[in-house]
């Protein structure tokens, strides 16, 4: 026996030497009993054996086969059948080694019930009682776009009464409103005979398997002999129902006449996943189309992610079409099935669109993990301004101010603010000084902060986690005042932010917290901070053009502010209306005020 060998249990050893030499699936035990691979065989004895013969140098792989204690098997009859239970058996027990299809939505069918008077609605729920399902539908719009054509073209009931020939003969029912309505034609008062209402239910049965063709062949047989019997009124009808058909079918994907029912398969890999597209061709119109994701295990290739996902999809949607087309041929034998991997042509186009589709939904997982990894960030930046600010909760809302005035004039102040470490923009806001006279930093913070809390708090609008000072001790104590004034003193921090050293000060600290130049918090206050101070510049820089622009209308006497500004929202500049024909300008603001500005500007050139 060699070193490899040895290290099984003879046990193990002598399960294996027994195996048969047939089909089948195999399952691995753990030393709990709990099963942790299951896979498939053409001959079973040959594939375990070669667990435990072969010198195993992958990591996942050396350690499922040490972890090995108990072997079971199932026998099958032909390769496909131990695919299939394969298959079955790794969603049941979602083995740790196997690979993980990363598919956990459940999508809903449309079914038609088995019943008198079949109905037709969608379910999530599939019970095997004898109905008809069809499905399951990926997209919402379309089983919806589905079960609405149907409901147009089709009277059917809608109730979940007992229509047995015994309860209508005993006329235990009266038809309601939706008879009245003419969504349904009242087989609960044997108005509709069972033998005409099935005979919708099948056109239903080939319209959702795709067959809408061999539907409007029937429909239109039917048109004509109303027709020749003179029936125009019921022609007319069906003419409606053929023409929302063709129309519905002209909405189809449609590749090629020559396709008819084919699957068809692609995948796309990388060191961690493989993404398998499948799309459903049903008379040379694509039904359907959907991608699953999945996780490798063991470094599973290529063929082997593909097969296991034919299975699975193929057992899904319930296809039994007898071409498949992929990229690379499949060992197992399906029977009645023939593979096709196609050179040039349609369906070689048709290969082509699965594996586009396979490459976008790998693109819109990375750009959805980016955008999830940002929001990561975020929380990971909020989090370590909280440590680093020594606050009690996460700043996820932070408002920075900063005052702004050129040589005492036109005093603003700015506010910005940042939600989840962004900013939120159309939360921005400018205010006006309107309590104080000249550059007095402190006292227009204080007027601000005042303002701006005592609106919120009247709004009900949540407050801050934390409020940033453009500014060191006096413009930070400033604003302390009138959160004191609100009643908000110690409900909401507040720091400023000093340019020079990037200080950071607290309320009745005298000595300021310096922050690591390249920590993200810093980053953070300081973004907010040079955030205010652009905004406050261009809101103040736009001010004194409007001003000095308002000025110089405002000079010329008889001039209110008023026609100034009427005269700038239509001319939109001085050196517009100095061009102005004066007819222009006594129909904005009459003859008299016109004959003064025409004059004024004509006495200003010479």
């Amino acid at each position: 026996m060699t070193n490899e060998k040895k290290k099984f249990s003879e046990s193990l050893l002598k399960i294996v030497s027994s195996l048969p030499e047939h089909p089948g699936v195999y399952q691995y035990f753990d030393k709990h009993g709990k099963i942790i691979y299951i896979g498939k065989a053409k001959n079973l004895k040959k594939r375990v054996s070669s667990y435990f013969t072969k010198k195993h140098e992958y990591g996942k792989l050396l350690y499922l086969v040490t972890s090995i204690t108990d072997i079971k098997f199932i026998v099958v009859s032909t390769e496909l059948d131990a695919l299939l239970l394969e298959n079955n058996l790794i969603k049941k027990y979602q083995p740790r080694y196997n690979v993980a299809l990363k598919d956990d939505k459940t999508y809903p069918w449309i079914c038609i019930k088995h019943e008198r008077f079949p109905r037709v609605f969608q379910t999530r729920n599939l019970i095997r009682d004898g109905s008809h399902y069809f499905g399951p539908y990926t997209s919402l719009r379309t089983m919806h776009t589905l079960l609405d054509l149907i409901r147009k073209l089709f009277s059917l009931r809608n109730c979940s009464l007992n229509l047995s020939a015994e309860n209508i003969e005993k006329k235990k029912f009266r038809v309601c409103l939706e008879y009245h309505m003419k969504n349904c034609k009242g087989p609960c008062e044997n108005f509709q005979s069972e033998e005409n209402y099935n005979e919708s239910i099948n056109q239903i049965i080939q319209i959702l398997k795709g067959n809408i063709s061999s539907v409007i062949k029937q429909l239109k047989e039917l048109m004509w002999n109303f027709a020749e019997n003179y029936d125009f009124e019921n022609a007319q009808i069906l003419k409606e129902k053929i023409n929302s058909l063709e129309k519905y079918q002209s909405r189809s994907v449609i590749v090629s006449p020559s396709i008819e029912d084919a699957d068809v398969f692609s995948i796309l890999t990388d060191e961690t996943f493989g993404y398998v597209n499948f799309l459903k061709v049903v008379n040379g119109a694509i039904v359907q189309a959907h991608t699953v994701e999945m996780k490798k295990k063991l470094d599973e290739s290529k063929e082997e992610l593909l097969m296991l996902a034919i299975a699975e999809l193929r057992q899904r949607f319930q296809s039994e079409a007898k071409e498949i087309i992929v990229p690379f041929l499949q060992e197992v034998n399906y029977p009645d099935v023939k593979f096709i991997v196609p050179k040039i042509g349609d369906k070689k186009k048709l290969l082509e669109l699965s594996e586009r589709n396979a490459e976008y939904y790998r693109k819109d997982k990375i750009s959805r993990l980016s955008l999830t990894s940002k929001e990561k960030s975020s929380d990971r930046i909020l989090t370590t301004a909280m440590n680093d600010l020594r606050l009690k909760e996460l700043p996820v809302l932070i408002e920075c101010f900063d005052n702004s005035n050129i040589q005492g004039a036109h005093p603003v102040s700015a506010c910005v603010v940042f939600r989840n470490a962004k900013p939120s923009k159309n939360d921005y806001r400018i205010f006006n000084i309107k309590t104080v006279e000249g550059p007095n930093d402190f006292a227009s913070m204080e007027e601000v902060i005042y303002r701006r809390y005592k609106r919120m708090m009247g709004e009900k609008k949540p407050l801050p986690q934390l409020i940033i000072i453009d500014g060191g001790k006096g413009q930070v104590s400033a604003a302390l005042k009138s959160l004191e004034t609100l009643n908000l003193n110690g409900k909401i921090p507040v720091i400023g932010i000093a340019k020079k050293l990037e200080e950071i000060y607290y309320p009745g600290d005298s000595l300021p917290l310096y922050l690591n130049k390249k920590s993200e918090t810093l980053k953070l206050i300081q973004r907010m901070r040079d955030e205010a101070h652009r905004f406050g510049l261009k809101h103040h820089r736009g001010r004194r053009i409007r001003e000095s622009i308002y000025s110089e209308l405002t000079e010329i006497k008889g001039v209110s502010e008023k026609t100034a500004k009427k005269l700038l929202s239509k001319f939109k500049s001085v050196e517009e209306i100095k061009k102005t024909p004066v007819e222009k300008i006594i129909k904005t603001v009459g003859k008299a005020k016109a004959k003064i500005i025409t004059d004024y500007f004509s006495a200003s050139v010479k």
